[in-house]
């Protein structure tokens, strides 16, 4: 058997029950950190809490050579264990297919995301998100600016007047994550007094939550990672009041974004 446990989005403690029970009564535990990772702790941390070993695997001992898991896994009983829901990247869709080829019984556990966690601190409705992007650094996609791929997707979203999640870069191998900041900085270059909110610390007990415009937010600091973006569409009443309440944003520009 190979359980997917999705562990939270800040600490040992994000865990649901559920997923507590089969990390702890695995055989062997296996973790990926390079698509997200827990903030709020670390592996060792983790290990003391749950009184597990657990086997940290890179990208490419995920993607290139997953024997080792699925082998563990049609030994006995194995965890894979990531930050956040462990189906929302394609990495562990991948695995998860890969242990079926071999006749292994999966299971999923599901934890908090971002995305979940975005619209809950914000007020902003849920079904009212269009499609996600991605902020990458600029050297990453060997540009300057904002990739088209980004301003298509919140044109694309803000054309239907949905909500707009991006999701910051992260280089996990070198421990260095976009800011809000600097992403609304980038941001700003490519759209005038637009309406944005910071999300940061998501999961913690004392999240950050900020809307004002992009030029604005660039000015700021917004403490310790990890943070994204949302770029509002049209404001629901109970979404404008939410901003101003929850996220103290201008209520002059807010009043701006609602229909």
């Amino acid at each position: 058997m190979l359980t997917f446990v999705g562990l939270g989005l800040y600490d040992e403690r994000s865990i649901t029950v559920a997923g507590r029970d089969r990390l702890r009564e695995a055989d062997r535990a296996f973790a990926e950190f390079y698509t997200s990772r827990l903030v709020g702790t670390s592996v060792p941390d983790l290990e003391a809490h749950h009184g597990v070993d657990i086997e940290v695997r890179d990208r490419a001992g995920v993607e290139q050579d997953p024997d080792p898991i699925l082998d563990a896994a049609a030994d006995g009983d194995a965890v894979f264990l990531t930050a956040g829901d462990p189906m929302i990247s394609t990495t562990h869709v991948d695995l998860r297919l890969r242990a079926h080829d071999r006749g292994i019984d999966t299971r999923v556990v599901h934890g908090t995301t971002a995305q979940t966690a975005a619209s809950s601190l914000t007020g902003l409705q849920n079904y009212r998100f269009g499609k996600a992007t991605t902020l990458p650094f600029e050297r990453a996609h060997g540009g300057s600016g904002v990739p088209d791929s980004v301003v298509e997707t919140v044109a694309d979203n803000a054309d239907r007047g949905l909500h707009t999640l991006v999701y910051l870069d992260i280089k996990a191998a070198d421990d260095e994550y976009m800011t809000a900041d600097t992403a609304a900085d980038l941001l700003a270059d490519e759209y005038d007094e637009r309406l944005a909110v910071a999300v940061c610390q998501a999961g913690s007990s004392d999240p950050t939550v900020v809307a004002d415009d992009l030029s604005a937010l660039a000015d700021r600091e917004f403490g310790a990672p990890l943070h994204l973006l949302v770029l509002p569409g049209d404001l629901h009443l109970l979404e404008r009041d939410a901003l101003v309440e929850l996220a103290d944003a201008p209520v002059d520009l807010v009043e701006n974004w609602t229909v």
